[in-house]
């Protein structure tokens, strides 16, 4: 179940996640009941079950709701897809883009569920390499295309504001199958439409 603005979320989750987050609070030495921050529990339980939200959606499924017969066998790539996910070793955010191409073989997908299986996976705790196999495998489970490309770039705030404070590392990870994994030439095309 994806979330709007408009949708409410389990009131009972929020409540104990944001019964936690008070207690981190007072062990932080802050005072959860100032004005400042007494609403902030219950702000920061609904921000953590709306950046988790893609444990609830099934990737393959949101693919297979827009499959259409299609006689294209030419690469399809949707590049520059904004992706949010949280450092499962921090809980810190990670920012980037995706860029995600498939050969279709029979069967091509709505261009906005490629974003949306993007979306999936990142709104989840995560490590950006499985993330990257992750869309990659979802993909190819659901079309059987001859092949799939995968790149993601992204700046971790787990890197940039604790630790090695390196504010301008970027992350870059890539995961390929069938034709891209076998063809340089194919590959290289991929790698080039996305500079």
């Amino acid at each position: 179940m994806a979330y709007t603005k408009e949708e409410k979320y389990d009131q009972k989750v929020t409540e104990e996640i944001a019964k936690h987050i008070k207690s981190i609070l007072d062990l932080l030495g802050e005072d959860a009941g100032r004005e400042g921050l007494q609403k902030t529990p219950e702000r920061v339980a609904k921000a953590m079950q709306f950046m988790t939200k893609g444990y609830e959606e099934d990737g393959v499924q949101i693919i297979r709701s827009a499959m259409f017969e299609e006689d294209y066998s030419q690469m399809v790539l949707v590049k520059d897809i904004e992706l949010y996910s949280v450092c499962e070793h921090h809980m810190l955010p990670f920012i980037g883009k995706c860029h995600v191409a498939y050969i279709p073989n029979g069967r091509i997908t709505g261009l906005s569920k490629i974003a949306r299986v993007v979306e999936t996976y990142a709104r989840r705790l995560q490590v950006q390499e499985r993330l990257t196999v992750q869309i990659r495998d979802c993909i190819q489970e659901a079309l059987h295309p001859l092949g799939v490309a995968v790149v993601i770039e992204a700046n971790h705030t787990c890197m940039q504001i604790r630790g090695v404070e390196k504010s301008n590392a970027i992350t870059t990870t890539s995961a390929f199958s069938g034709a891209f994994l076998n063809s340089e030439k194919t590959r290289n095309e991929f790698l080039n439409l996305i500079k």
